[in-house]
């Protein structure tokens, strides 16, 4: 059986354009990027061309660019590092941002620092009145996701960075999930520090990177050799790094028609969902085009639970996630959703769908007969139990 993959959000295939400018820096152009030989002015040469590619897909410059091991490590890096050149204040996070903003957040409270959560509406959108009340008090950094990776609900993160900059409050978003999907721009959006992922645009996995503003004074998150301008030490990982360059760059070329490709698969995923009456979460808000997450409840308010249903679609051939994979482990109802006041037991069933451009509306239209059969399956088998 030929698998579908729905469930780009988590991860994506290595583009071969990308695997191509790799593989010279895993077998013969093998240098340290460090080493003052030709090997080693080589890799050099090779990483500073990435580190253009990157800065030009968000329009930032070469310079603000710092390389790390991921997404994770860069927004872990974007809270400790800069709390960590400050007065203890406050951290202000959204209430729907990933573990690797909010976990780095709550442990600043061992060194003095108040971890708070910012409200989000029904939407999943920010709210600013809260955010507002939040800044009286001395706060030190903000930080909200441009594109939430559950809901794919995008934010207006160029109105909150210029409220946070009128309290003096540095600015921080995750674009990981924005960057290849929809426009994004660091100087517009007006942040101080801007985190990027490779493997959610096509890339290869252990490669990400921190954007900052050149005025903004960081601790560095590793001490060693004094790599990436003594921000990050340690070697480069080179192939990564270029396959990261190369990913940034199509993406950039080829986001028109991802965006209306995947919006178009997604519109019609939806009409089908509507239809089948399942709920479908930040539905009124902007997001994502690619992104849709929903649930299946029945009149009597009983809910399918996701994860019940992400196996049945995967025994029928359909990868899709039951919420983040980065905490997919849990039993937990998803954080987002129930920032956004769902009902836990509605946020149990919740199903999240992530298209990219190779994906086809031939698979959506199986996709959907396949989950009309399951969902009437999972409803007979619930009933006959009862």
């Amino acid at each position: 059986m030929n698998m579908v993959y729905f469930d780009h959000n988590s991860t994506t295939a290595l583009k071969s354009e990308v695997l191509k400018t790799m593989l010279p820096f895993m077998t013969e152009r093998h240098g340290n990027p460090n080493s003052r030989h030709m090997f080693g002015r080589n890799a050099r040469d090779a990483v500073e061309h990435a580190r253009a590619q990157v800065a030009n897909a968000v329009g930032a410059q070469a310079s603000q660019v710092v390389f790390t091991a991921g997404g994770t490590e860069a927004n872990n890096f974007a809270v400790s590092g800069v709390a960590g050149n400050l007065a203890h204040g406050q951290i202000l996070t959204s209430a729907v941002e990933h573990p690797c903003i909010t976990r780095p957040a709550l442990a600043m409270q061992h060194r003095g620092w108040h971890a708070l959560n910012i409200n989000v509406n029904a939407d999943c959108k920010l709210d600013m009145h809260h955010l507002h009340n939040l800044l009286a008090a001395p706060t030190n950094l903000v930080s909200v996701m441009l594109a939430n990776n559950e809901t794919g609900v995008i934010q207006d993160v160029a109105a909150i960075s210029e409220l946070a900059r009128q309290y003096k409050a540095y600015m921080h978003t995750d674009a990981v999930q924005a960057l290849g999907k929809i426009p994004v721009s660091f100087s517009d959006i007006g942040v101080h520090a801007m985190t990027l992922s490779s493997h959610k645009i096509g890339g290869p996995l252990g490669a990400g990177a921190l954007v900052l503003d050149k005025r903004v004074d960081i601790q560095p998150l590793l001490y060693g050799g004094g790599q990436e301008k003594g921000l990050r030490s340690g070697t480069e990982n080179v192939a990564a790094i270029v396959g990261f360059g190369t990913a940034c760059e199509l993406a950039i070329q080829n986001l028109g028609h991802f965006a209306k490709h995947t919006q178009t698969l997604r519109d019609r995923l939806e009409d089908g969902l509507a239809s089948m009456k399942a709920v479908i979460f930040g539905e009124s808000a902007q997001r994502l085009p690619n992104t849709s997450f929903f649930a299946f409840a029945n009149e009597s308010g009983e809910v399918i639970e996701g994860e019940t249903l992400v196996t049945a679609l995967d025994k029928a051939g359909f990868a899709v996630a039951s919420g983040s994979a980065c905490s997919s482990d849990s039993t937990e109802p998803s954080h987002v959703l129930l920032a956004m006041g769902i009902d836990p037991d509605v946020a149990r069933g919740a199903v999240r769908v992530s298209f990219s451009a190779s994906n086809t509306i031939e698979q959506v239209e199986a996709f959907l007969k396949a989950l009309a059969q399951e969902v009437s399956r999972i409803r007979q088998m619930t009933a006959i139990a009862a």
